[in-house]
């Protein structure tokens, strides 16, 4: 693993920065999650990386890389956030407060045990995210803005190569037995529903603003090149996520998609 400072330029940017605004209206809607879950990702694993022994030196320092990094997915995002809202969707602040404040309730008010293990169900949907990214979308990044395209491609890379380390930090404090496992499995679930709906509320704002004005013709038009996206991404991610519901699921045997060294050489 390295930290990596992208000095991506977002000034030039459109919201619509594919073809299919759909598509990209999508990708806007999760990138309001990096901006938020990535601090309360450093926050636990900082506590993660205190509450380690020294016989785990290895994984101490791997989560002092897994945090820069995380910092610089943050900073990145809410960046590109920042030119979304000029861009005329300030609503979207409205309906990431509530997502917000979730993450400082469960630093609050959670378990450290609850809070690696979602920690570790966002990474295990972050690594899915990345291959379907690289793997499976061509048809919706074929004439994009390099800009927006590099921006998810730098990050899931990133996500992708430092897949194992939740995992890791999770068995290294709550083992392996069985309670483990299902409490592994029922954290990726909730995280999965936590994040799922936040997205789905901002992507629901984003193409509500798109489609105000448009005649009845083309907001159904819209709405089915949103419901063919939907079923192409989750198709793409089904097989992907049923692989963290195994009680032999394993982050770091996993291979990374074709593209992603070379990405990530690139920014180094």
């Amino acid at each position: 693993m390295k930290v990596r400072q992208p000095g991506f330029d977002f000034s030039a940017i459109k919201p619509h920065w594919a073809p299919v605004k759909e598509f990209a209206q999508s990708y806007n809607a999760f990138s309001t999650v990096p901006a938020h879950i990535e601090p309360f990702l450093v926050k636990v694993m900082m506590r993660v990386k205190d509450a380690l022994g020294d016989e785990h030196q290895a994984l101490r320092e791997d989560i002092e890389i897994f945090n820069k990094q995380e910092v610089q997915h943050c900073k990145q995002h809410v960046a590109f956030n920042k030119m979304l809202y000029a861009c005329g969707y300030a609503g979207m602040q409205d309906v990431e407060k509530g997502y917000r404040d979730d993450y400082a309730r469960f630093l609050a008010s959670k378990s450290l045990r609850f809070n690696v293990a979602y920690c570790e169900g966002f990474e295990a949907m972050g690594s899915a995210a990345g291959q379907v990214f690289f793997e499976e979308l061509k048809e919706y990044l074929d004439g994009a803005d390099e800009s927006a395209v590099n921006l998810w491609k730098w990050h899931l890379a990133e996500e992708f190569e430092h897949r194992e380390v939740c995992f890791q930090a999770y068995k290294a404090l709550y083992g392996k037995g069985v309670f483990a496992y299902l409490y592994r499995v029922w954290a990726f679930i909730y995280a999965a529903k936590h994040i799922g709906t936040h997205t789905a509320r901002v992507a629901a704002y984003l193409n509500s603003v798109d489609r105000q004005g448009l005649s009845a013709e083309e907001v159904q038009a819209s709405e089915a090149r949103e419901k063919a996206l939907k079923a192409k991404i989750r198709k793409a991610s089904r097989e992907r996520l049923l692989r963290v519901l195994s009680p032999s699921y394993d982050p770091g045997k996993m291979i990374p998609s074709p593209g992603m060294a070379e990405l990530l050489a690139r920014y180094s």
